[in-house]
Parts: structure tokens; sequence; C-alpha cells
């Protein structure tokens, strides 16, 4: 009876391990690509979204400004009631006199000439409908950016732990094979020790690490508005094999005519441009036309006064603006102009520089990646001598841990350094304008 209630035991205990192995499987199954990642921060972005709120706001400003080249109607009225008689009785006439009057009319004003105020208007307002769409570009760029920066270094961490992994399971069975020799007393119990301590040292930096993926994942999650869960597991096929910058890009993009910082600094030396111009508008005459209609009576007289339509035309010369406060702003805004032509050159030299610096980060980074992979060849090589000499009595376990030590460098090193190679090539798409970009739904 007992040995059937062992065997039934048993068999409960390998069930829920199973199940517990099973559950924690689909539990840590939660993975989260680059993709999905850009476009969860894309559409959960406050930046993206106050971006295309300016775009609007600019896009209403420029129907506004367009407005003004129709006529400008409005209606007015007037009522007056008197106590005594607003107008006496007058016999014969006015038998009754008159105690209150009313009157209605519309006035539909066109500008014929304003100095070129409309036109000026409507091009300023487009040029900053155009400046902020720039702008919500940008704010996607850096977004994006942001993203792909975030996602590789947990991708750097994740990798970095599968490094720790495998060092701990090589020195696991380094620590089964000390104990069985010290069992055999071929060794004494310093040389258990020795690897119990490399083991501890392995399991602190393993859960330094698991604290720094967290913080990574949380940092990542709450910058593209997604639920933190440690379970979720960053997913990408690291490329080992990494082609040279010279053979992807060719040679650094240069031509700043798609670089959406030096369109905005574009477009302001244009806006201080127009801002002259409008403003000169206001030293020339200004001419308009209109037609007024209006009614005058009395509610309960009636006059028999018809409608009267007047038309009328107006000239505004401002003579003052010659030599009063108008002049000396157009020379303020003139000196707006040279301000935003010496931002535009500057901002031409910064990105040159930048897209250099970054290119020439880019071919560093490749350059850390081949030194990495030599590096790794020789410690992998240098690790499986080192295990063959100890085998064979040749070494002692102090080499055979330093080796082994240097290929989990090795291995670290070249994760990082791929890592570092692809928010390097980030930075460059970002600063060449040839981020990928994921088209979201509106």
């Amino acid at each position: 009876m007992d040995v059937v209630n062992h065997s039934f035991y048993k068999k409960i205990s390998v069930f829920l391990v199973f199940l517990f192995v099973l559950v924690t499987g689909n539990a840590q199954d939660k993975k989260i690509t680059l993709e999905e990642l850009k476009k969860a921060a894309l559409e959960y972005s406050n930046q993206i979204k106050n971006g295309k709120l300016r775009a609007e706001k600019a896009e209403v400003a420029r129907q506004e400004a367009y407005s003004k080249y129709f006529p400008e109607v409005e209606g007015t009225g007037l009522a007056l009631y008197g106590f005594n008689d607003l107008i006496a009785p007058i016999p014969g006439v006015l038998p009754n006199g008159i105690d209150n009057i009313y009157s209605i009319g519309a006035t539909a004003t066109q500008p014929i000439y304003t100095g070129g105020k409309i036109r000026l208007t409507n091009q300023l307002a487009q040029v900053q409908l155009e400046s902020r769409k720039i702008g919500t570009e940008e704010t996607i760029d850096s977004v994006v950016l942001a993203i792909e920066t975030k996602f590789w270094q947990l991708i750097n961490i994740q990798e970095y732990q599968k490094v720790v992994n495998a060092s701990k399971t090589y020195l696991n069975n380094l620590l089964k094979q000390q104990e069985d020799l010290l069992d055999a007393g071929l060794i004494s119990k310093n040389q258990l020790l020795q690897v119990k301590v490399e083991k501890s040292g392995l399991l602190l930096r393993e859960n330094e690490l698991s604290n720094q993926r967290k913080i990574a994942l949380l940092d990542l999650a709450v910058y593209a508005g997604i639920s933190y869960d440690t379970s979720m597991v960053a997913s990408k096929a690291v490329k080992k094999d990494i082609a040279s910058p010279e053979l992807t890009f060719g040679n650094p993009q240069l031509d700043l005519q798609s670089n959406n910082m030096y369109r905005l600094l574009e477009k302001q030396v244009q806006a201080a441009q127009l801002q002259v111009k409008n403003e000169k508008a206001d030293l020339l005459p200004q001419f308009a036309v209109g037609l007024n209609a209006s009614k005058f009576d009395s509610f309960n007289n009636d006059l028999g006064i018809d409608i009267q339509p007047i038309a009328f035309g107006t000239i505004t010369i401002p003579i003052s603006a010659w030599w009063g406060g108008e002049k000396k702003q157009i020379r303020q805004t003139e000196i707006e102009v040279e301000i935003a032509e010496n931002k535009l050159k500057d901002g031409k030299d910064q990105l040159t520089v930048g897209i250099m610096k970054s290119w020439y980060d880019l071919l560093n980074a490749y350059k850390q990646i081949q030194y990495a992979e030599d590096k790794l060849l020789y410690a992998t090589e240098n690790l499986q001598n080192q295990r063959d000499y100890y085998n064979s009595g040749l070494s002692n376990l102090t080499d055979l841990l330093n080796a082994q030590q240097s290929k989990q460098e090795a291995d670290a090193e070249l994760a990082n350094a791929i890592a570092n190679y692809n928010q390097k090539e980030a930075v460059y798409r970002y600063r060449t304008n040839q981020l990928e970009i994921p088209s979201i739904e509106e």
C-alpha cells in the first residue's frame, strides 16, 4: 500500500513539475518586436500629438488668412424709444408724432489694394503650416530613434544574460568535476572552493543583470506607452555577420535638402523675409470699395423710406508711417532676417559635422565588432586548450578559470559591440533622414 502511495505521489509531483514548467514557459513567451514598439510609441507620444495639433492650428490660421481675399460683410441694427416723442407732432404732416425709430443695414467691403498684405499674410501662413508639418516629422524621427536606442540597450542586456547563463552551465559542470575529483582524493578542497567563489561572483552578476533588464524594460515600456510586464522579452535576430557601413550606405549622405532640421532653418529664413515684405506693405496706400444698404423707419408709423443702397470707396495713406515707428520696425525685422540666415549657415555646418561624426562612429563601431570577433575566437580556442591542459594535468585550475572568464568577457564584448553598432546605425539614419518609420492608423 505504501508503495502504491509513493508511486502515486511521485506521479503527481512529476505532473506538477511539468505543469509549472509549461506555465512558466508560457509566461515568458511574451515577445515584443522593434516594429511593434515603434508603432506603440508613435501612437502614444504626446510630443507627436502636440505636433499634429500645432499643424492643425496652423492649417486653421492659413484658412483664416485665405478668407481675407473675400469681402467683409457686417450687419447693423439700431432701435430707439422715447418716453416723450422723439419727433413732435406736425399738423397735417405727422399728426401723432414719433416715439420710436429703428435702423437696419448691411455693409460689404472689398479690399482692392492693401500693399500686398493679404497675399503676404497667406504666404506667411503657408510657411508656418509647412514648418509645423516638418516639426512633426522631426518629432516622429526623434521618437523612433529613442525607441531603437532603448530597444538595443535591452537586447544588449538580454544577450549578456545568455552569456552569463552559458558561463553558469560551464561552471556547474566544472564544479561537478571538482566534486568528483575531491571525492576521489585527487584535489584539495581549496580548488573546489575556488570554483564555488567564481560561481558566486557569476550569480551576483546574474542578479545585477536581472535588475538592469527590469529597469531597461520599464524605461522602454513607459516610453512606448505599453503595460510593463517583467516577462516581456525583446525579440530580435541579432546578426553576427554585419556588413560594413561602406557596403550598406556607400559614402556619407551629406545632402541636407531632405534633412528636417535644415528644412526648418530654411523656413525660418523664408518667414523672416516675408515678414519684412509684410511690414513694408504698411507704408503703402490701401484702397477698398464697398456697398451699404440700410433702412430707417418707425415701428408704428410708416415713414415710407425704402432701403437706400450706397456705394463707397476708401483710401488710406499712412503718411506718418514713413518717419514713425513703422519704419524702425522694418529695420528690426531686416535684422531678424540676417540672424536667421546666419543660423542657417551655422546649422548647415553643425549638421554636416554631426553627420560625419555619426559616420565615423559607425565605422568605429564596425571595427569594434571585428575586434570582438577576433577576441572571442582566441578566447574560445584558449578555453578549449586550457580545459584539455587541465584535464591532462598540464595546467592549474586558476589558468582554466581565467580562460573561462576571458571567454565570458569576450562573449559580452561582442554582444555589446553588436548592440552599439545598431545604435550608432540608428543615429546615422536619423541624421541622414533614413530611419524606417512604420505606418500607423490615424
